[in-house]
């Protein structure tokens, strides 16, 4: 599922091509994916773009928001005159986006102004669309229960605390989004790694410079995802049609079998911790 990277790296685009758009039309092409009046967006000019963890929200300029949380295989996807040198329709985009825009799997088109599209494809269709009003936002279902994030207001005294509540595993406790806003698998793993952290470790457990050094890793490991544009793993693309570069760069997410790159001596392991695929070195990362 894409997390604080790949989302952000899609608002920071969306936010680009789509401010100042006036919203013409919307096509709801599968129900159950889109709730909310389209109406209310009709005639509406895009103000802004924010995100809320792993959820995006497209405020306009009549006070309604448009709520997207892509989950795992969901796509947005823009065509118009604010990306000028993108070839128009399905030329030029990824191979992961399966059968194109418009397509098989396009299930939202949102019709701008000036011939632009917005596009959401999403092959499993786990994620969803609302339209709310944009005051009701930040209070409202999944937004509202969020935990802290990090760059935002994740201080090392909050993580600290966070973390000595309770006795789950420290890797599933950075994925709960209700505690932590924003971490997903593969930047929990290559975190934990980098902070010499058993991923097993129950929380409350954990010394307090190992706190300081998951804290500062979860910050590095994000820094990171943000600047080669996320991780490309399944379906995750940019709304420029492109793919991110981070799997290219983990530092133990997917590498089982591998020699540490730290310590030379052990072979990188896997094992599903609460469901979840987690590499770890036994050697660097001991209990």
């Amino acid at each position: 599922m894409p997390e604080l990277p790949e989302v952000e790296t899609i608002r920071l685009q969306l936010e680009k091509y789509l401010k100042g758009h006036k919203i013409e039309n919307v096509q709801v092409n599968v129900p159950k994916i889109f709730s909310g009046n389209p109406k209310d967006l009709v005639g509406a000019k895009i103000k802004d773009v924010r995100r809320f963890a792993k959820v995006l929200s497209i405020d306009l300029s009549n006070g309604f928001s448009i709520v997207i949380h892509i989950k795992l295989t969901g796509q947005l996807i823009y065509r118009g005159p604010n990306l000028p040198h993108s070839a128009q329709g399905s030329a030029g985009l990824s191979k992961k986006v399966v059968g194109g825009i418009p397509g098989p799997h396009t299930h939202v088109i949102f019709k701008l102004d000036k011939g632009g599209f917005l596009y959401y494809n999403d092959v499993r269709r786990f994620g969803w669309i609302k339209v709310i009003k944009t005051d009701e936002v930040e209070k409202t279902g999944f937004i509202g229960k969020l935990g802290p994030e990090p760059f935002k207001d994740l201080t090392l005294n909050i993580f600290e605390s966070v973390l000595s509540k309770t006795s789950r595993a420290v890797k599933v406790v950075l994925m709960d989004q209700a505690k932590i806003g924003g971490v997903g698998n593969i930047y929990a793993n290559d975190a934990l790694w980098l902070a010499g952290v058993n991923p097993s470790k129950q929380a409350k457990k954990l010394r307090n410079e190992e706190i300081k050094s998951l804290y500062d890793a979860i910050h590095k490991v994000l820094k990171d995802g943000l600047k080669y544009g996320g991780a490309s793993e399944l379906a995750f693309v940019t709304p420029d049609g492109k793919e991110g570069e981070y799997q290219e760069h983990t530092l133990v997410y997917g590498h089982e079998g591998e020699p540490c790159d730290r310590c030379h001596k052990s072979k990188i392991q896997k094992y599903f911790l609460s469901g979840r695929g987690t590499y770890f070195c036994p050697n660097c990362q001991k209990t």
